[in-house]
């Protein structure tokens, strides 16, 4: 099984979060920001993931700390649950439509972090949540999970339906990009590691 738990306490925040990545889909998730909650069960149900979070944070002062450290936590995550990431499929990209919205996610399993974020929203928060900060939750979850990550809205108007087809779009990539390939009985690289 591939799956792993990981606790983060620091003076900002409190997190417990546990991933299997060969799950159904079922979570869990209780990070006090009602839209963060939402976009993480989309990760969950369309990556097939079992994830469950659980964060206490200082949102008295802003949801910042709260969404950076579940990132962090999620990134971490992913990375030790892949182990040495033998067989993996390691490549993968998935569209995803949302009524008039369309996002493409792109990501590289390569231990080598990198992000490209490009959305633009119309307002500036997307429930308590300041639309800065969702750049800042893929940068910091890929660094954490040491992918490459390439995230684009093609086109929309409504901001919730580009957030959430971004993170469905993650999901699907993160789904296929995991998986085990039973043709490979290696390491999915030509330098032998990742």
């Amino acid at each position: 099984m591939r799956s792993v738990d990981i606790e983060r306490k620091t003076n900002e925040t409190q997190i417990t979060c546990s991933l299997n990545i060969d799950g159904s889909g079922k979570h869990e998730i209780d990070t006090g920001i009602g839209f963060l909650n939402h976009m993480l069960a989309q990760l969950a149900v369309h990556g097939l993931f079992d994830l469950r979070i659980h964060a206490k944070g200082d949102l008295e002062i802003d949801p910042h700390h709260t969404m950076e450290d579940v990132a962090i936590c999620l990134g971490s995550a992913f990375y030790q649950a892949l182990g040495d990431k033998k067989g993996i499929v390691r490549t993968a990209h998935a569209y995803q439509p949302m009524d008039e919205t369309l996002a493409l996610v792109v990501v590289d399993l390569s231990g080598r972090p990198y992000c490209v974020f490009n959305a633009e929203f119309r307002g500036y928060h997307l429930g308590e949540i300041s639309a800065s900060l969702f750049e800042h939750f893929f940068e910091t979850f890929a660094v954490h999970a040491r992918l490459n990550l390439h995230a684009r809205v093609e086109y929309g108007k409504d901001d919730h339906h580009k957030a959430e087809a971004i993170f469905k779009a993650l999901a699907r990539a993160l789904n296929q990009a995991t998986r085990i390939d039973p043709r490979r009985q290696d390491i999915p690289s030509s330098k032998g590691a990742l």
